[in-house]
């Protein structure tokens, strides 16, 4: 096989993760802006997106009457399939990363915490997985 072909095949193998990787990207922040939409209709106000800490990154942080939420938000083409994304790993991260947010935001020390998981499909429609646990 030729030099040039096998490096042309190599190029296109890493400009289509690349694509893959934008695309999932976007996906993902689109699905995340439905699902704050969501909580701030329903009464919630969006502290931070995207949230990073030492033990990981948190998708949504918001406030809501009751206390704070901490939210990981995975995107599928149907509720089951965006529920398989979601580990106990994860689900371990975003807690140590809670406890690490409100150590650092000394005003929430107290507050009452609860982590949600939001499913979101290809049609845009959520389904709430509130207060998750291990």
């Amino acid at each position: 096989m030729p030099i040039g072909i096998a490096t042309t095949d190599a190029r296109d193998t890493k400009a289509g993760k690349q694509a893959r990787g934008l695309s999932n990207y976007l996906t993902g922040l689109s699905a995340e802006d439905l699902v704050a939409d969501h909580y701030v209709k329903a009464g919630c106000r969006v502290l931070h997106r995207r949230w990073r800490g030492r033990a990981g990154e948190i998708d949504l942080i918001l406030e809501g009457p009751e206390g704070l939420i901490f939210v990981e938000v995975k995107k599928g083409p149907d509720h089951a399939r965006a529920a398989g994304h979601l580990t106990a790993r994860q689900i371990g991260r975003v807690c140590a990363s809670a406890e690490d947010y409100t150590g650092q935001f000394p005003q929430y020390t107290f507050a009452a915490l609860r982590i949600d998981a939001a499913l979101v499909d290809d049609l845009g429609q959520i389904d709430l997985l509130e207060n998750i646990s291990l």
